[in-house]
């Protein structure tokens, strides 16, 4: 049987500071842009530029439309395709691996970040309602991203964490980490050691918002981490919440946030069973996506990282969702050529390796 090992909630289990990964860039080489033509036609046909994934020199160059349109060999009686780099789709009460995709490879997992920011915070049990300042320290110089919430915005700790997990503001999850006692130094601290206690030993913080690549983590380790985000009533409703009304400052009219994941904006109106929801990103980790969904009557875990398209980790989400509602009940298993493992059903007897990648 191929499952995930869970560590019991709160357990300490390494003493030390989590090992600190970083991202090396001293390798890379920048992809140049590449034409795709026809020579029998190059003097009518216009040049269609393909989108560079740059930030790997072994990476082909990618259409990034081609990824949202992604259909793989995914079908009614075939192996389950997705087009996301690392991901993991795993029963959340067996822990038992339905899918899996360079499942233990470090990655960069930019806002998905921001759930561990909100059990750090609750963790502490922090008053909610305390009134919290955006600072010139919640600034984001390293990317640069703009924000709504201009310095001096005061609001509820709580206003705050809901910002930082439905609308992913940068300002607010950092906000968090500055407000906390100690500041950021300690919350960062905090970070990781409760990363230590959940057993997310490839994984590494750095900051409270994930816009730095130095905060990293692998496609097993976030389904732990998602696993114990699931067991806080308060993460689960605000990562759930389509959209926010809030009152910044001497605004007349509120300021209306909506869900970064168009699949919680869109479940009052689909069969989407969501329990939990986190998307991310940044250049270096591409486009991610974590969730909790009861698909095919289980309740599953969806870790989608590094996805090309601006629409490839929903796409994505809504192949698994498809591919598990046709399949679930077929018994068998299989190990893809590129290393991807594929069980299909609930009885699953027949041992498989870990991820060789």
């Amino acid at each position: 049987m191929c499952s995930i090992a869970f560590a019991p909630a709160g357990q300490a289990i390494a003493k030390s500071p989590a090992k600190k990964h970083t991202v090396s860039t001293s390798k890379q080489k920048r992809v140049s842009s590449q034409y795709r033509v026809n020579p029998a036609k190059t003097k009518s046909m216009r040049p269609v530029k393909l989108h560079s994934h740059a930030r790997k020199s072994a990476r082909p160059t990618i259409d990034a439309e081609m990824f949202d349109s992604f259909e793989g060999k995914s079908g009614s009686h075939g192996n389950l395709a997705i087009a996301s780099t690392k991901a993991l789709v795993m029963n959340q009460n067996t822990h038992e691996i339905i899918y899996s995709k360079n499942l233990d490879m470090p990655t960069p997992i930019a806002s998905v970040t921001k759930l561990m920011t909100a059990m750090v915070v609750l963790d502490a049990k922090l008053n909610l309602n305390e009134q919290v300042s955006i600072t010139e320290m919640d600034v984001d110089y390293l990317k640069g991203t703009s924000s709504r919430l201009p310095v001096g915005t005061t609001m509820t700790r709580e206003d705050m964490l809901n910002l930082a997990l439905i609308a992913s503001e940068n300002r607010a999850a950092s906000a968090l980490a500055t407000n906390y006692p100690g500041g950021k130094a300690r919350f960062i601290q905090d970070m990781n050691a409760k990363a230590a206690s959940l057993g997310m030993m490839n994984t590494h913080f750095e900051d409270s918002t994930g816009l730095t690549s130095n905060n990293v983590s692998t496609a097993a380790d976030l389904a732990k981490m998602v696993h114990a985000a699931y067991q806080y009533p308060l993460i689960r409703q605000i990562t759930t919440t389509s959209d926010y009304d809030l009152s910044v400052g001497n605004r007349r009219q509120p300021l209306h946030f909506h869900n970064t994941n168009a699949l919680v904006r869109e479940s009052a109106n689909s069969s989407w069973e969501i329990g939990l929801s986190k998307t991310g990103y940044i250049s270096e980790a591409g486009r991610c996506l974590v969730m909790q969904a009861t698909i095919a009557g289980e309740p599953l875990i969806l870790v989608l990282l590094d996805s090309v398209g601006k629409l490839t980790r929903i796409g994505d989400a809504r192949r698994i969702k498809k591919w598990m509602e046709r399949n679930y009940n077929t018994l068998s298993s299989n190990v893809g050529a590129d290393g991807e493992i594929v069980l299909t059903g609930l009885s699953m007897s027949k041992s498989l390796s870990e991820d060789s990648n």
